[in-house]
């Protein structure tokens, strides 16, 4: 989709999309967002999960479109012809997303962004990511990736592919996960650990680890302290694109190896992350080509000072 706004890379901002569902205000990242539709013909595929309206195709792509408003949880609407589809790709998926309106695109720093306490987000039940105040609404960012798993939990980690790694021997390499989601947090690190990787360190944002990382500079620690960064793109405070940017401006952390573990992993973002300096970039789904990744950079020796 051509905003004709696009973000310079590790700039710590984002641009929001602004839609409607039952009257109230939410928001999607930009960078998951291939364009936006008029409503059209779908089909309904049988025996198909309730929130799935059906699949329809656009240039012969094959999308399938699911109905927000069962989604979130409110009242069942019949799909109205007025309604917009925004057309997403993200975890190398194409899907669709029934809305009443899109209202615009704000662009914003994730310094402003408002984490949701556990009032908004139940522990493990949660599909808000951050929150926007605006003048005159409350903008609620969505978990869309939460949202798909649950509809389809085929699309998680595939966890599945760590047992075709075999026996491992125990690493104690010092590893920084850098994760927002408590889920994925545990999801990834209760892998990374069946791998063989023992000695993790988990920060639920880019600016918490660079804070680390400016602890073990001040220290004279930095390769005592960490030898490879896992990070996530989208976080509050400071995104993973930020961090890239800081950590290969300093001289003393420049060295470290950082892998780019995300939902967000399309051809746009490849080219951004390669500017800024990433080692690798994985989508999230694929666990177990993160674990061969760290294998790989730690046996080339990359994150050697």
């Amino acid at each position: 989709m051509d905003t004709n706004i696009l973000l310079e890379s590790g700039t710590n901002e984002l641009e929001v999309l602004e839609f409607t569902i039952a009257g109230n205000h939410y928001g999607i990242n930009v960078a998951k967002v291939r364009e936006i539709l008029p409503m059209t013909d779908i089909t309904p595929v049988p025996n198909s999960h309730p929130c799935i309206e059906g699949i329809f195709m656009p240039r012969d792509t094959i999308i399938t479109a699911i109905n927000l408003v069962k989604a979130l949880g409110f009242p069942e609407r019949t799909p109205h012809k007025n309604d917009m589809l925004i057309v997403t790709n993200f975890n190398n998926l194409n899907i669709a997303f029934d809305v009443e309106q899109v209202l615009g695109i704000h662009r914003v720093s994730w310094t402003d962004i408002v984490k949701p306490d556990s009032t908004v987000n139940a522990p493990g039940a949660g599909i808000a990511t951050g929150i926007i105040k605006k003048l005159d609404s409350l903008i609620i960012v969505l978990d869309f990736e939460r949202i798909v798993e649950e509809i389809c939990p085929e699309t998680s980690l595939k966890v599945s592919e760590l047992a075709e790694l075999g026996e491992r021997e125990r690493n104690t390499i010092p590893i920084f996960l850098v994760e927002d989601s408590p889920m994925l947090q545990k999801l990834v690190s209760d892998s990374l650990t069946q791998a063989g990787y023992t000695n993790l360190h988990i920060f639920a944002n880019g600016q918490e680890a660079w804070d680390k990382l400016l602890q073990l500079k001040k220290n004279n620690g930095v390769d005592y302290g960490v030898k490879c960064i896992v990070t996530d793109i989208e976080m509050p405070q400071m995104d993973g694109h930020r961090l890239i940017r800081l950590i290969r401006s300093d001289d003393a952390l420049k060295h470290l190896p950082i892998i780019v573990f995300s939902s967000l992993i399309n051809e746009d973002m490849k080219r951004k992350g390669e500017r800024l300096g990433a080692d690798a970039q994985i989508s999230k789904p694929e666990i177990g080509q993160l674990v061969s990744c760290i294998d790989n950079l730690i046996i080339s020796g990359i994150g050697e000072a």
